[in-house]
């Protein structure tokens, strides 16, 4: 049986509050955790079918043009060597999540440095990758342009908002800021690098691969090679980071397919961590330029967000920069301009929070500059700001809990001991204190899940993925929550499309929407206990392995008398999201040192306050956060990559050469979650989490640094060389 809901209106019952078992938001250590830290648990390329043979990709060294010849007899004389493969089928880049078809194929059109043309493959990997540089490749080259500075933009219609007058509310102003931030290209630099192992039983090919969103994914890969979605099986049971460079079907997936049915034996093809960065989707860099006009009082009169990114001439990406910044802060006059500079470099994709991660933190750094101008203080002029429903639109919110977060922050933080720049000097090290708002939208995903109740406990699938987030631990709270089992009798089975598909992990959508489709199972398989207990589900009391109605209790066992009962939910979105502006809100504090003699930045410690819904997991969600808010540090101190302005490809493509945060570089951290509760969200009331802890957290440490020395950073990532001067 299936309980499907479209979200048409929001859900305030609040049947979850109601339930006994008493698990659901607790702190559940990962049920997968032991696995895990066992060495227990496969990840992608650990599979070892028999027989498999080795693949290793071949990579463009031009930027642009195409590949006229490949000469293969020196590769195939070595030792082990098995076959090279250029199928026009091999796709150049990945695709980006949800997308219904594969990214564009052709490996002998070269789009940019770096990109996969052919593969090797071998009994063994160091022979694939020996026979790999054996290759000798003729190009036809041509002229590209790597830096967006250089071309003129793209300036998609649908993407440009005006209202009102901004250059006369600028010129009008008591208080006004014109600045421009630029922030480097990014990479997700998940711990597993991509990898495939692909295996064909006739005409049915099985995926084992690092992915994050299967249910899209076996579309793309299945219209990659030819094939109907019916003849691809994905499994990724365990997948070791995504943040949202595992979204879609990426190059090694298709190579892996394609050579393992030409060749007859499974084919494994892994990157290694410099392909990761040549070949994975990279965060276009930004040109962000910022106009904020204020009044006397502070209050906003106009808002100007103009943001310039980059992408691949054909792809239909671009970082949504401005994202939250129409409907996070008030004002009669706005302008928002999005450009999209083609140029040739690895395709830009989905990282960490597309949009919002950049964009509300670099305007959260120039909302600071305006309270710097205006003598005003920075949480207060935001609290003068917050709008009662979203500006331009009129549509209330569904929750709007920034200015309590705010509060509350400062409050926890120690905000009143803020002191002017250079005022606070501690040996060689000026202290100062920053704070951002932190904010994201929120989204529910068409999801489904089956869940099987027995005398022995329950069971969900579903192809929803784990990336470390700790949806095996969730989706197990919410079944023995609803069911009434202790959550050892709760197993759950994920990543696989032979279940049914999930939201899958991405936008922070994964866990309350794959979420809701076990709920509506659970929901379903109550009513059906319901009605052998002679009772409505309402009153039904469930609670470790017994039902109780009024004075009669009885074991599960005795009800289900050996029945087995089946249900799938399935939940869509539906009117709600079009009724109510939906967001997650957030405060970030930081207190930084920073050396009057060198430069250096030292984050002392960090306090977020979020409002993200109903909390599935405490201690998952908490790591979520503080995970959130070291990529915060990252982005605004350390993490930028570097591009070769004559070929466009990345130099420091390895982590000695990218500098993401150390623990070294993590200091004391605190997470605060408010009580929070949003109908339109869903039956549960559950909302995205893994990202909000990203959105803004560079800014609270940028204006941090300000606060310390007076030094306004506005080239990310805020390096010593940047400081001193």
């Amino acid at each position: 049986m299936t309980r499907h809901r479209k979200i048409d209106h929001p859900d305030n019952d609040n049947r979850l509050d109601s339930m006994a078992q008493g698990v659901l938001g607790k702190p559940v250590d990962r049920l997968e955790g032991p696995l895990k830290v066992s060495g227990l648990a496969t990840y992608a390329s650990e599979a070892r079918p028999s027989g498999m043979a080795h693949g290793v990709l071949v990579r463009a060294t031009i930027t642009k043009g195409r590949v006229v010849g490949i000469d293969r007899q020196a590769a195939l004389a070595l030792p082990g060597v098995m076959t090279v493969i250029t199928d026009p089928r091999m796709v150049r880049y990945p695709a980006q999540g949800m997308a219904g078809k594969g990214p564009k194929a052709g490996p002998d059109v070269v789009d940019y440095h770096g990109q996969p043309i052919a593969l090797v493959v071998a009994e063994g990997f160091e022979q694939a990758r020996h026979a790999a540089k054996a290759l000798r490749i003729t190009y036809e080259e041509e002229p590209a342009p790597t830096d967006p500075d250089t071309v003129t933009p793209e300036v998609p219609d649908a993407k440009q908002k005006a209202q009102g007058d901004l250059d006369a509310a600028i010129r009008d102003a008591a208080f006004s800021v014109d600045c421009t931030y630029t922030t480097p290209t990014l990479m997700a630099v998940a711990m597993e690098p991509h990898a495939a192992i692909a295996e064909w039983d006739g005409d049915r090919v099985t995926v084992r691969a690092a992915l994050q969103m299967l249910a899209s994914d076996r579309k793309q890969l299945a219209d990659a090679l030819g094939v109907g979605p019916e003849q691809v099986r994905l499994l990724a049971p365990y997948v070791g980071g995504g943040f949202g460079s595992k979204l879609g079907i990426a190059p090694e997936a298709v190579a892996a397919a394609i050579a393992a049915k030409e060749l007859g034996v499974p084919v494994s093809v892994a990157l290694t961590r410099m392909q990761e960065f040549d070949i994975t989707h990279r965060r276009s860099e930004s040109r962000q330029r910022v106009l904020l006009a204020a009044g006397a009082d502070g209050v906003l009169t106009g808002i100007g967000h103009e943001a310039l990114v980059s992408n691949l001439p054909d792809s239909p990406f671009s970082e949504p920069v401005t994202q939250a910044t129409p409907f996070t802060y008030q004002a009669a006059h706005r302008r928002i301009a999005h450009r999209i500079a083609r140029v040739h470099r690895s395709c830009a994709g989905s990282v960490r929070a597309p949009g919002e991660a950049i964009g509300v933190t670099v305007f959260e750094a120039a909302l600071d500059e305006l309270a710097e101008a205006a003598g005003i203080d920075p949480v207060e002029l935001r609290l003068r700001n917050i709008p009662d429903r979203e500006p331009g639109t009129g549509r209330p919110y569904s929750v709007n809990r920034l200015g309590d977060c705010l509060r509350e922050g400062a409050h926890r933080f120690g905000w009143n001991q803020r002191r002017a720049p250079k005022e606070r000097l501690e040996g060689e090290w000026f202290i100062g204190m920053g704070m951002a708002a932190a904010v994201r939208v929120n989204m529910l995903i068409e999801s489904r899940a089956r869940v099987t109740l027995t005398e022995d406990g329950a069971k969900v699938e579903t192809d929803m993925t784990d990336i470390g987030t700790g949806t095996y631990t969730i989706l197990r709270q919410i079944a023995a929550e609803m069911l009434g089992l202790p959550v050892d009798l709760v197993e759950v089975h994920l990543g696989d499309t032979d279940f049914p598909p999930a939201a899958g992990s991405g936008g922070s959508f994964g866990a309350a929407s794959s979420g809701t489709s076990v709920y509506l199972a659970c929901e379903d398989i109550r009513a059906r206990i319901a009605e052998r207990m002679g009772c409505t589900d309402a009153e039904l009391r469930l609670q470790d392995g017994r039902a109780s109605f009024r004075n009669d209790t009885r074991e599960l066992r005795e009800l289900l008398a050996g029945e087995v009962l089946v249900a799938e939910g399935h939940v869509e979105p539906g009117d709600a999201e079009k009724q109510a502006r939906q967001a997650t809100w957030g405060a970030h504090f930081a207190e930084v040192a920073v050396s009057r003699h060198t430069g250096e930045v030292r984050v002392r410690r960090m306090l977020g306050v979020f409002a993200c819904g109903r909390i599935l997991n405490e201690k998952t969600a908490r790591s979520q956060c503080l995970g959130g808010m070291t990529f915060g540090i990252g982005m605004a101190l350390t993490e930028g990559v570097e591009h070769d302005p004559r070929t466009g490809h990345i130099v420091n493509r390895d982590l000695a050469g990218y500098h993401l945060p150390s623990h070294a570089d993590v200091p004391e951290q605190d997470v605060v979650f408010l009580p929070d509760r949003d109908g339109f969200a869903g039956p549960m009331q559950a909302k995205g989490i893994g990202e909000l802890g990203i959105c803004g957290a560079g800014g609270a440490v940028l204006n941090a640094i300000y606060n310390a020395c007076g030094v306004r950073v506005r080239d990310l990532p805020a390096t010593p060389d940047k400081v001193m001067p």
